[in-house]
Formats: C-alpha cells, sequence, structure tokens
C-alpha cells in the first residue's frame, strides 16, 4: 500500500502539489476560525464530573449565572498623589466605572485583515466595584470578559479596555493597575512577543543553514520549510474538524504545541528522504530521477510510516486519560501526525520527483562518490569497538539518570513573574489577602434541591474563618432561586501557587467536611481548588497512560522489525534515554536553579515526546542495520555502513526537532518544558541511535533479529570478498547493493 501510494503521486507530481498547495493555503486561512469553534476557556471544564471543584464549577453555572467562558480582570484604582481615598474619590470611581460597563470594546484589527481570518471577540465588559482596602489606599474594580486568556482576539480585546481605563483615569487624576490571568498572559505575550519572533526566526535560520551546509543547495533548503507549512495548515483543518465533529474541547494551547510538533517531524522526514535520495542517485547516475524518487519514497516510506505511527499510538493513548486536557491533547496531536505521514507518503515523494536531481543545484556532489568523511569514521569506530561505545553511553545516560534520586513535583503554577500584573498583584496583597482578586468558593446546596437555609451556615463560616492561611470570608450568598449558597474566602497565598493548592485542598476541605450541616453538601471551587483537583488526575493518569504507550509502541516496534530481541533494545534503550533527561532536569532545575521541583506535568510531556519522537531515530537506524545485514560481508561492516549513511540525516534532523522545542522557552513558564524536550532529543538521536543502538547490534550480530534470522543474500564471491576486505579494512564506505532498494 505504501509503494502504491508513493508511486502514483510520483506519476502525478504536479497535481499533487497542486491539492496539497490549495488545500494548504486555505485551511492555514481558515485555522484560526476554526480552532476557535473548538477551544475550551477553563481549565476547570476538563476536570471529570467526580471532582469536587467540577461539581462546585456546576453550581456556579446552575445557580449563580456564572458564564464559564468568563475571564475576571481586577482592576485597581488609587490617587495620583498617594494619598487615601475620599468618599467623593469613591463617588468618581463608581460613576466612571458605570461608564465602562456600558461602552462596547471593538478588538483592534490590521489594517485590510479580513473578518474571517480571525474571530470577533468584540464584547461589552461586566464592571463592578468590588472592595476598598482597609487603609483606603485604593479602590479594586472587578471587570468581566468572555474568552480563553490564551485567545490572541481576547487578549487585544483586554488590551483595548485596559487603554481606555488607564485614560479615563487618568483624567480624573488616578492611576490604574490591572492583574488577574488575563492580564498576566496579555503582559506576558507583550513582554515575550520579540523573543519568541527572534525564536522562530532562529529556527527557520537554523534549518537553512543546516539544509544549505549539507546539501549545498538552496532548494533542498527552502522546500523542507515549504511542504511543512502546506502540510501543516491541512493538518490544522483537520484537528479542527475532527475536534468538531467528536465534540472534544481544546485548550488554547493545542494548535501551538501542534505547530512545534508537526515542524520537528515533518523536517525530519524530509531529511530523510532527501539523504536517501541522494545517496540513490549516486549509486544509479543513469536511472531516471523520477524512478529513483518512486523507489527511495516506497523504501523509507516504511521506516517513516512506522515512526509516525509510533508517535499516533504514543498519543492516542491519551485519550483514556481522566483530565479532559490531555484526552484531547493526545487524538488532537494523533490526527495532526497522521495528515503528517500522508503528507510525507505523497506530497514529499511530488516534490522529489518534480525536481528530480534539480533540487541539489547548484551543488554538483550527485556527480562523484563522497570522500570517506567523519561519519565514515565513526561508523567504522562504533564498529570496531561496540563493547566501549556502549559502555560509554550507559555511564553517561546512567549519570544523568541518576539525578532522579531525590526528585519532587512542583504544582506550583505562579510565582516568579516580573510583569505589570504581578506587580500589581503585590501592590494589592500589601493590603488585602492575596486571593482577594481570585477567591476560593464554597458552594453549599440542599438535600433533594430545596431551598437553603443561610442562617444554618454560620459555623461553617466561622470554622472557615479559623483555618491559617484564610486572611478573610465573605458573607453567605444566596443563589437567586435560594436553592444554593455561596461563601467566599480570600486566602493569604496566591491563588495559582503550591501554597494555596495544599491549603484548599488540605485544610479548607477538612473544614467544610466537619462544619457542612446535616441535609446540605458543599464542594470547594476556585483556581487553587481546581489546580488540586488536576494535579491528582495528572498523577492517575501517569500510571495510566505510561504503561499503554509502552506497550502500544513496543507493538508496533514488533510489528516492524519482526523480532522479539530488536523491540527489547529499543524499548530498553529509550527508557534510559527518558530517565537520563528526567534525571538532567532535575538537576538543572531542583538541584542547581534551587526550584521547588521539577513541573508535575514533564514526566508525561517527557515520554510522549522523548520516547514518541526519539523512536523516530532509532527505527530509521534499525531499519537501514537490518538492510545492510542483508547484504553480503560481516555484521560488523553493516553496521559501520548503517551509521554511515543515517548519522548526517539523524544528527541533521536531530538538532532541528531540539531546535524548535527550544523556542518554547520563549513562552512564560515553559522553560522546564523547552531545556528537557531539547536535551531528551539530542540525546536520543546523538547518543541513542547512534551509538547505543548501532553498538548492540554489532554486539548481538544478527542475533537480534531473533527469533528470525537476517541471513545476507546471495552475492558472487567477488563482491563477497570485497565487502570483507573493505570492512577490514575500517573503511565501510561501500554502498549497498543497489537491487536491496527494489524491494
Amino acid at each position: 500500500m505504501i509503494r502504491a501510494l508513493t508511486r502514483f503521486s510520483t506519476r502525478n507530481a504536479w497535481k499533487v502539489i497542486a491539492l496539497w498547495a490549495v488545500l494548504g493555503v486555505g485551511l492555514t486561512l481558515l485555522s484560526p476560525m476554526l480552532m476557535s469553534r473548538v477551544t475550551q476557556s477553563q481549565s476547570g471544564d476538563f476536570l471529570p464530573a467526580s471532582y469536587d471543584s467540577a461539581a462546585a464549577l456546576r453550581i456556579a453555572e446552575e445557580n449563580f449565572g456564572i458564564d464559564p467562558d468568563a475571564t475576571t480582570v481586577t482592576v485597581l484604582v488609587a490617587r495620583t498623589d498617594g494619598k487615601a481615598l475620599t468618599p467623593a474619590d469613591e463617588k468618581r470611581i463608581g460613576a466612571e466605572a458605570a461608564k465602562l460597563g456600558q461602552r462596547r470594546v471593538e478588538m483592534p484589527r490590521m489594517k485590510d485583515e479580513p473578518s474571517f481570518l480571525l474571530p470577533d471577540r468584540s464584547q461589552t465588559p461586566k464592571v463592578a466595584p468590588a472592595m476598598v482596602a482597609p487603609d483606603r489606599s485604593f479602590e479594586l474594580l472587578s471587570a468581566e470578559l468572555t474568552g480563553n486568556a490564551g485567545d490572541d482576539g481576547v487578549q487585544k480585546v483586554y488590551r483595548a479596555f485596559r487603554d481606555a481605563t488607564r485614560a479615563q483615569f487618568a483624567e480624573a487624576g488616578m492611576r490604574t493597575g490591572f492583574t488577574g490571568g488575563l492580564a498576566e498572559a496579555a503582559d506576558s505575550a507583550d513582554d515575550n512577543r520579540t523573543a519568541t519572533k527572534v525564536g522562530g526566526a532562529l529556527v527557520m535560520g537554523l534549518i537553512v543553514l543546516l539544509n544549505v551546509l549539507v546539501f549545498r543547495s538552496v532548494l533542498a533548503a527552502v522546500l523542507p520549510l515549504l511542504a511543512v507549512a502546506f502540510i501543516g495548515g491541512v493538518a490544522g483543518g483537520a484537528v479542527a474538524g475532527a475536534a468538531s465533529l467528536t465534540g472534544l474541547k481544546l485548550d488554547a494551547s493545542t494548535p501551538g504545541l501542534i505547530s512545534v510538533v508537526l515542524l520537528g517531524i515533518g523536517i525530519d522526514y524530509l531529511l530523510f528522504l532527501l539523504f536517501r535520495f541522494r545517496e540513490h542517485l549516486r549509486s544509479r547516475p543513469e536511472q531516471p530521477a523520477r524512478e529513483a524518487a518512486a523507489e527511495v519514497a516506497g523504501r523509507v516510506g516504511t521506516a517513516i510510516t512506522s515512526a509516525a505511527l509510533t508517535i499516533v499510538a504514543a498519543f492516542a493513548t491519551l485519550g483514556v486519560a481522566s483530565f479532559g486536557q490531555f484526552r484531547s491533547l493526545g487524538p488532537a496531536i494523533a490526527v495532526a501526525v497522521l495528515v503528517m505521514l500522508l503528507g510525507s507518503l505523497t506530497l514529499m515523494p511530488a516534490l522529489l520527483a518534480a525536481c528530480g536531481r534539480k533540487i541539489f543545484w547548484p551543488s554538483k556532489s550527485l556527480r562523484r562518490q563522497p570522500r570517506e568523511g567523519a561519519a565514515a569514521r565513526f561508523g567504522a569506530l562504533v564498529a570496531r569497538r561496540p563493547a566501549a561505545m556502549l559502555l560509554a553511553s550507559v555511564a553517561l545516560l546512567g549519570a544523568l539518570a541518576a539525578g532522579t534520586v531525590g526528585i519532587t513535583m512542583d504544582y506550583g503554577q505562579g510565582g516568579g513573574s516580573k510583569t505589570a500584573a504581578a506587580a500589581t498583584a503585590t501592590e494589592i496583597s500589601r493590603a488585602l489577602p492575596a486571593g482577594v482578586s481570585d477567591p476560593t468558593s464554597v458552594y453549599v446546596t440542599a438535600a433533594g434541591g430545596g431551598p437553603v437555609d443561610p442562617g444554618k451556615l454560620d459555623g461553617l463560616s466561622r470554622a472557615l474563618g479559623k483555618v491559617e492561611g484564610v486572611g478573610q470570608v465573605g458573607g453567605t450568598v444566596l443563589s437567586p432561586d435560594a436553592r444554593a449558597a455561596r461563601i467566599d474566602l480570600y486566602l493569604t497565598a496566591d491563588t495559582q501557587s503550591a501554597k494555596a493548592r495544599e491549603l484548599a485542598s488540605g485544610p479548607v476541605r477538612a473544614a467544610v467536611a466537619a462544619n457542612t450541616p446535616a441535609g446540605t453538601s458543599a464542594h470547594v471551587g476556585g483556581t487553587a481548588a481546581i489546580f488540586a483537583d488536576i494535579s491528582v488526575a495528572v498523577d492517575h493518569d501517569l500510571t495510566v497512560v505510561f504503561p499503554v504507550a509502552a506497550a502500544l509502541i513496543a507493538l508496533i516496534l514488533l510489528l516492524l522489525l519482526r523480532s522479539l530481541l530488536a523491540p527489547l533494545v529499543l524499548m530498553l534503550a529509550v527508557g534510559l534515554g527518558f530517565a537520563a533527561t528526567l534525571g538532567a532536569s532535575t538537576l538543572v532545575f531542583q538541584h542547581l536553579l534551587d526550584k521547588p521541583g521539577v513541573s508535575f506535568t514533564l514526566p508525561l510531556v517527557l515520554f510522549l515526546f522523548v520516547v514518541a519522537l526519539g523512536t523516530d531515530y532509532n527505527i530509521l537506524i534499525t531499519d537501514r542495520i537490518r538492510e545492510e545485514m542483508e547484504q553480503p560481508g560481516p555484521v560488523r561492516g553493516a553496521v559501520a555502513r548503517a551509521v554511515r549513511h543515517t548519522t548526517p540525516a539523524i544528527a541533521t534532523a536531530g538538532l532541528v526537532l531540539a531546535g524548535s522545542f527550544a523556542t518554547l522557552a520563549t513562552t512564560p513558564g515553559s522553560e522546564q518544558v523547552a531545556f528537557a524536550l531539547t536535551l531528551g532529543i539530542l540525546l536520543s538521536a546523538l547518543v541513542l541511535s547512534l551509538v547505543l543502538v548501532p553498538a548492540m547490534a554489532a554486539l548481538l550480530g544478527r542475533g537480534l533479529w531473533w527469533p528470525l534470522r537476517t541471513a545476507p543474500r546471495h552475492a558472487s564471491a567477488g563482491a563477497q570478498a570485497g565487502a570483507q576486505a573493505g570492512a577490514q579494512a575500517g573503511a565501510p564506505d561501500r554502498e549497498p547493493v543497489p537491487e536491496r532498494l527494489n524491494a
């Protein structure tokens, strides 16, 4: 099937290219609108209904009419001269707040920007006075906007509202400050805008530079980016369509993560094809380029398909996760990778067939066989001293893996930010509890859906006020139908911090459980409680996803390699690479930088990305080793040739993928993920795939394919003698027997 698909694509190259170009450009333009329809605003909405904070969220929506898509911005208003607010000032602030609540905020757009490119988030915010500081140094206003804080359009509306509010109060002689999740997200985006653009430009420059250095061709340098852009546009539309059909809701960060993954693996797959295409053209200079493209795409397509299906299997296992954000992220990336696989088997072979030998212009390297270079010498070294190379790689990985001793998971979400929003939150916390702008709420309902008697909740309020860490308890508020009551708690800790999470999940819930009146039920909600439940859900998912994903990856390797021993070797290798990456991250962030620990999502992210994506390189080298072992000659000579021919492709692809992950460091809060993924991919490509796995193959020989045997194909005595002489001379530069490519 793979060969039939690649042959069709190479025979109808221009039609295939045109189809992908039209779909890619069209869906890229429509992607923002399509994605906006399947994204979800609040993290709490991803929790299963059985969790306490999820039950609280349902009561807030059903009984108190709280918009699940709403995000609150806290506005601080103070006199510019620093004096205490007077009654006249408070009256003026109330009047200005009323004006703001009646004014529609139009979402800014670029000049001549079509409206369908970005959904219109224009809206009229709900603005109301919240409270005055005890020392009357400022008053807080609550401004409610609708939409996901990570949505670009919502951030544009917030900036327009912020600027208008700032100007309006400046005319009244007052200064303003803004804080909250949306304000923090917008400030972080502004502060990191330049770094994000520079990071993206550097990755693109890295891809082009590496390809120019490797292929000495402008077309070969630009073509991968163009192909990935077309396929990525189609993938975005496919993900949005699949989410719409299945009812899955995506997190706002999902499209950006998909783009990074597709850029990395898409460039990888095209590089695998380009390197093999060049090698094939050198060995068969008389063959038409279109036929060569079909043969190469059919041969490499098998390895690419297996590598892509490994990623799909790993991410698809997130479908069994309990946390909805994981449950939707996994299938979304799986769909995107399947589209990339389809593009790798159709668009990329079509590009090779259409360009032919001109794809390597102006390089003249096709006219001559390359001299023995660093890759050949490295392959000879691995084949000649496999035991020493194996011990060295295991020692390195083992030393890094030792860093996992004493590892601590950090569930904190806040702290360390230096944005204007964080500065405003700090100013508020000097006079009021830190959680005043984001209260933790206790929701109480009566059994049978009857009315709630607020008088019976006084004991609960007093008990909550005695909990250490609760700075203030608000009054009991009844819902309009009196079937639910809400008690707001203002914690002394930042509601996104680990301390607030522990407080909400521990003492607060314990006090609620012990003091809830008979005949009623109570649930703790709010940001701190939601993050506490998310941490529990993630811990549960780790114990489920890891073994399921590992089993599926092992099954794919078993089917690909048709061996029991080879998949075991690869799984042990990637497992050691995973442990080494996690250990290195622990050493850097927990011990050297003195962080509370590593992010609680890091093990799962590392497992999925490093194990699944890193296995691509292991599949490529293992597939080539098996191919070379089917040729006449000693086993170690086959290993040396395999390393020689795959080292440039794997090293270049690994650097590109690592570089794309490194750009995540420009996203606030993603420094650990960026470091770990970058290091993990480099270890997978340069240590596991090019040293550890080939060394094991050299030691195990053809027994690596047990219980099957990979016997050398029949060859003439002269050819076999030549192969043996070349291997013994330590110069494994013999080209593979061409007939193998016809298989």
